[in-house]
Parts: structure tokens; C-alpha cells; sequence
């Protein structure tokens, strides 16, 4: 998908109207998960794609227009956690936890391929979680997993390696439970 115009490389509006049509879902669902809160998700999404549209230059390309989008996310939900403005209001028992209905993408995963495996999934550190979501839900490559992390490309397999087996121990004990 082409969004950028011109040789200057800026975005007009119906090609950002067409990159929140292809990408808003992904981008909400990643900042819902990141966040826990819906309402955290609907600003950080909606920055997303402010900063997509303000910052179109600085895509060079590297990384599919997704992934950038994901990486921006991530970096808004980390300047939206670091904000004064939370660490006064938010009671740090509650970061994280949100009593409401679970997201599309909870709902989204409990439906798909196994309930149990993603409740597993889901149970994990937040690292864990977080590199196997975005590399089984979202199929990032090893490359783009890395980028996003910000994290090296032997560091993002040997944390998808250690997630994966702490996922596989979970379902062992899980089976031995039944």
C-alpha cells in the first residue's frame, strides 16, 4: 500500500484515512494490550496515526508500513506510562487491570487456534507475552521483532525462546493438572 504522495514524502488525508482503515484494529488492539485500558488505547491509538501523519518522512521503508505503526505505538504507551500525569492519578495495583469486558484482541485470541494456549500466553511476564504476540498474532519476522523492541536480533530469538518454554512448561503443568 502506497501512503505517501511525493517526493517529500508527506501523507495526505485520504491516504491516512486509508492507513487507519488497513492498520487502525491492529494498531488499537496492540494499545489496548500494552495499556490494559480502553480509553488509554482509543488516545495512544489516536496519536499513532497523528504522528504517522506528522512524521511520514522519517518512514524510510526498512520495515513494513505495519510494523512502523507498531513501533510507534509502543513508543507512545511508553511515553503514556511514564507521564506524570499517570504515575499521580493511577494506583500502580491497578496499572494494567481493567475490570470491563476483555479486548477484541483477548476475544480475538481465545477464539482462535487454542483458548487454553493463548490463556497461557497470556498468564506470562509481560516480555514473554509481548514477543510472542507480536511475532504468533501479528507474524513480525525475527528482524522486525528486534527493531521493534528495540533489542538486538540474537536478544529477540533468545527471549522468543525463553517464552516459548516457559509457555511450554505452563501447558505441561496445565496437562498435569487435568
Amino acid at each position: 500500500m502506497s501512503i505517501v504522495t511525493n517526493e517529500s514524502a508527506t501523507m495526505t488525508a485520504a491516504a491516512l484515512q486509508t492507513l487507519m482503515e488497513h492498520y487502525g484494529e491492529d494498531v488499537w488492539n496492540y494499545a489496548y494490550y500494552l495499556a490494559r485500558s480502553r480509553s488509554a488505547a482509543d488516545d495512544i491509538a489516536q496519536e499513532t496515526f497523528i504522528r504517522a501523519y506528522k512524521y511520514m518522512n522519517t518512514f524510510r521503508g526498512e520495515a513494513a508500513v505495519r510494523t512502523w505503526l507498531l513501533q510507534i505505538t509502543r513508543t507512545r504507551w511508553l511515553t503514556y506510562r511514564s507521564s506524570s500525569f499517570i504515575r499521580r492519578v493511577t494506583l500502580r495495583d491497578n496499572i494494567g487491570k481493567d475490570s470491563s469486558s476483555p479486548s477484541a484482541e483477548e476475544v480475538f485470541l481465545q477464539q482462535s487456534l487454542s483458548s487454553e494456549v493463548w490463556r497461557i500466553v497470556l498468564q506470562l511476564p509481560r516480555k514473554h507475552r509481548e514477543v510472542l504476540m507480536l511475532y504468533a498474532h501479528y507474524g513480525l519476522s525475527m528482524e522486525e521483532l528486534s527493531g521493534l523492541l528495540g533489542i538486538s536480533l540474537s536478544a529477540a530469538k533468545s527471549r522468543l525462546h525463553r517464552a516459548r518454554q516457559q509457555a511450554n512448561e505452563c501447558w505441561e503443568k496445565e496437562l498435569g493438572r487435568s
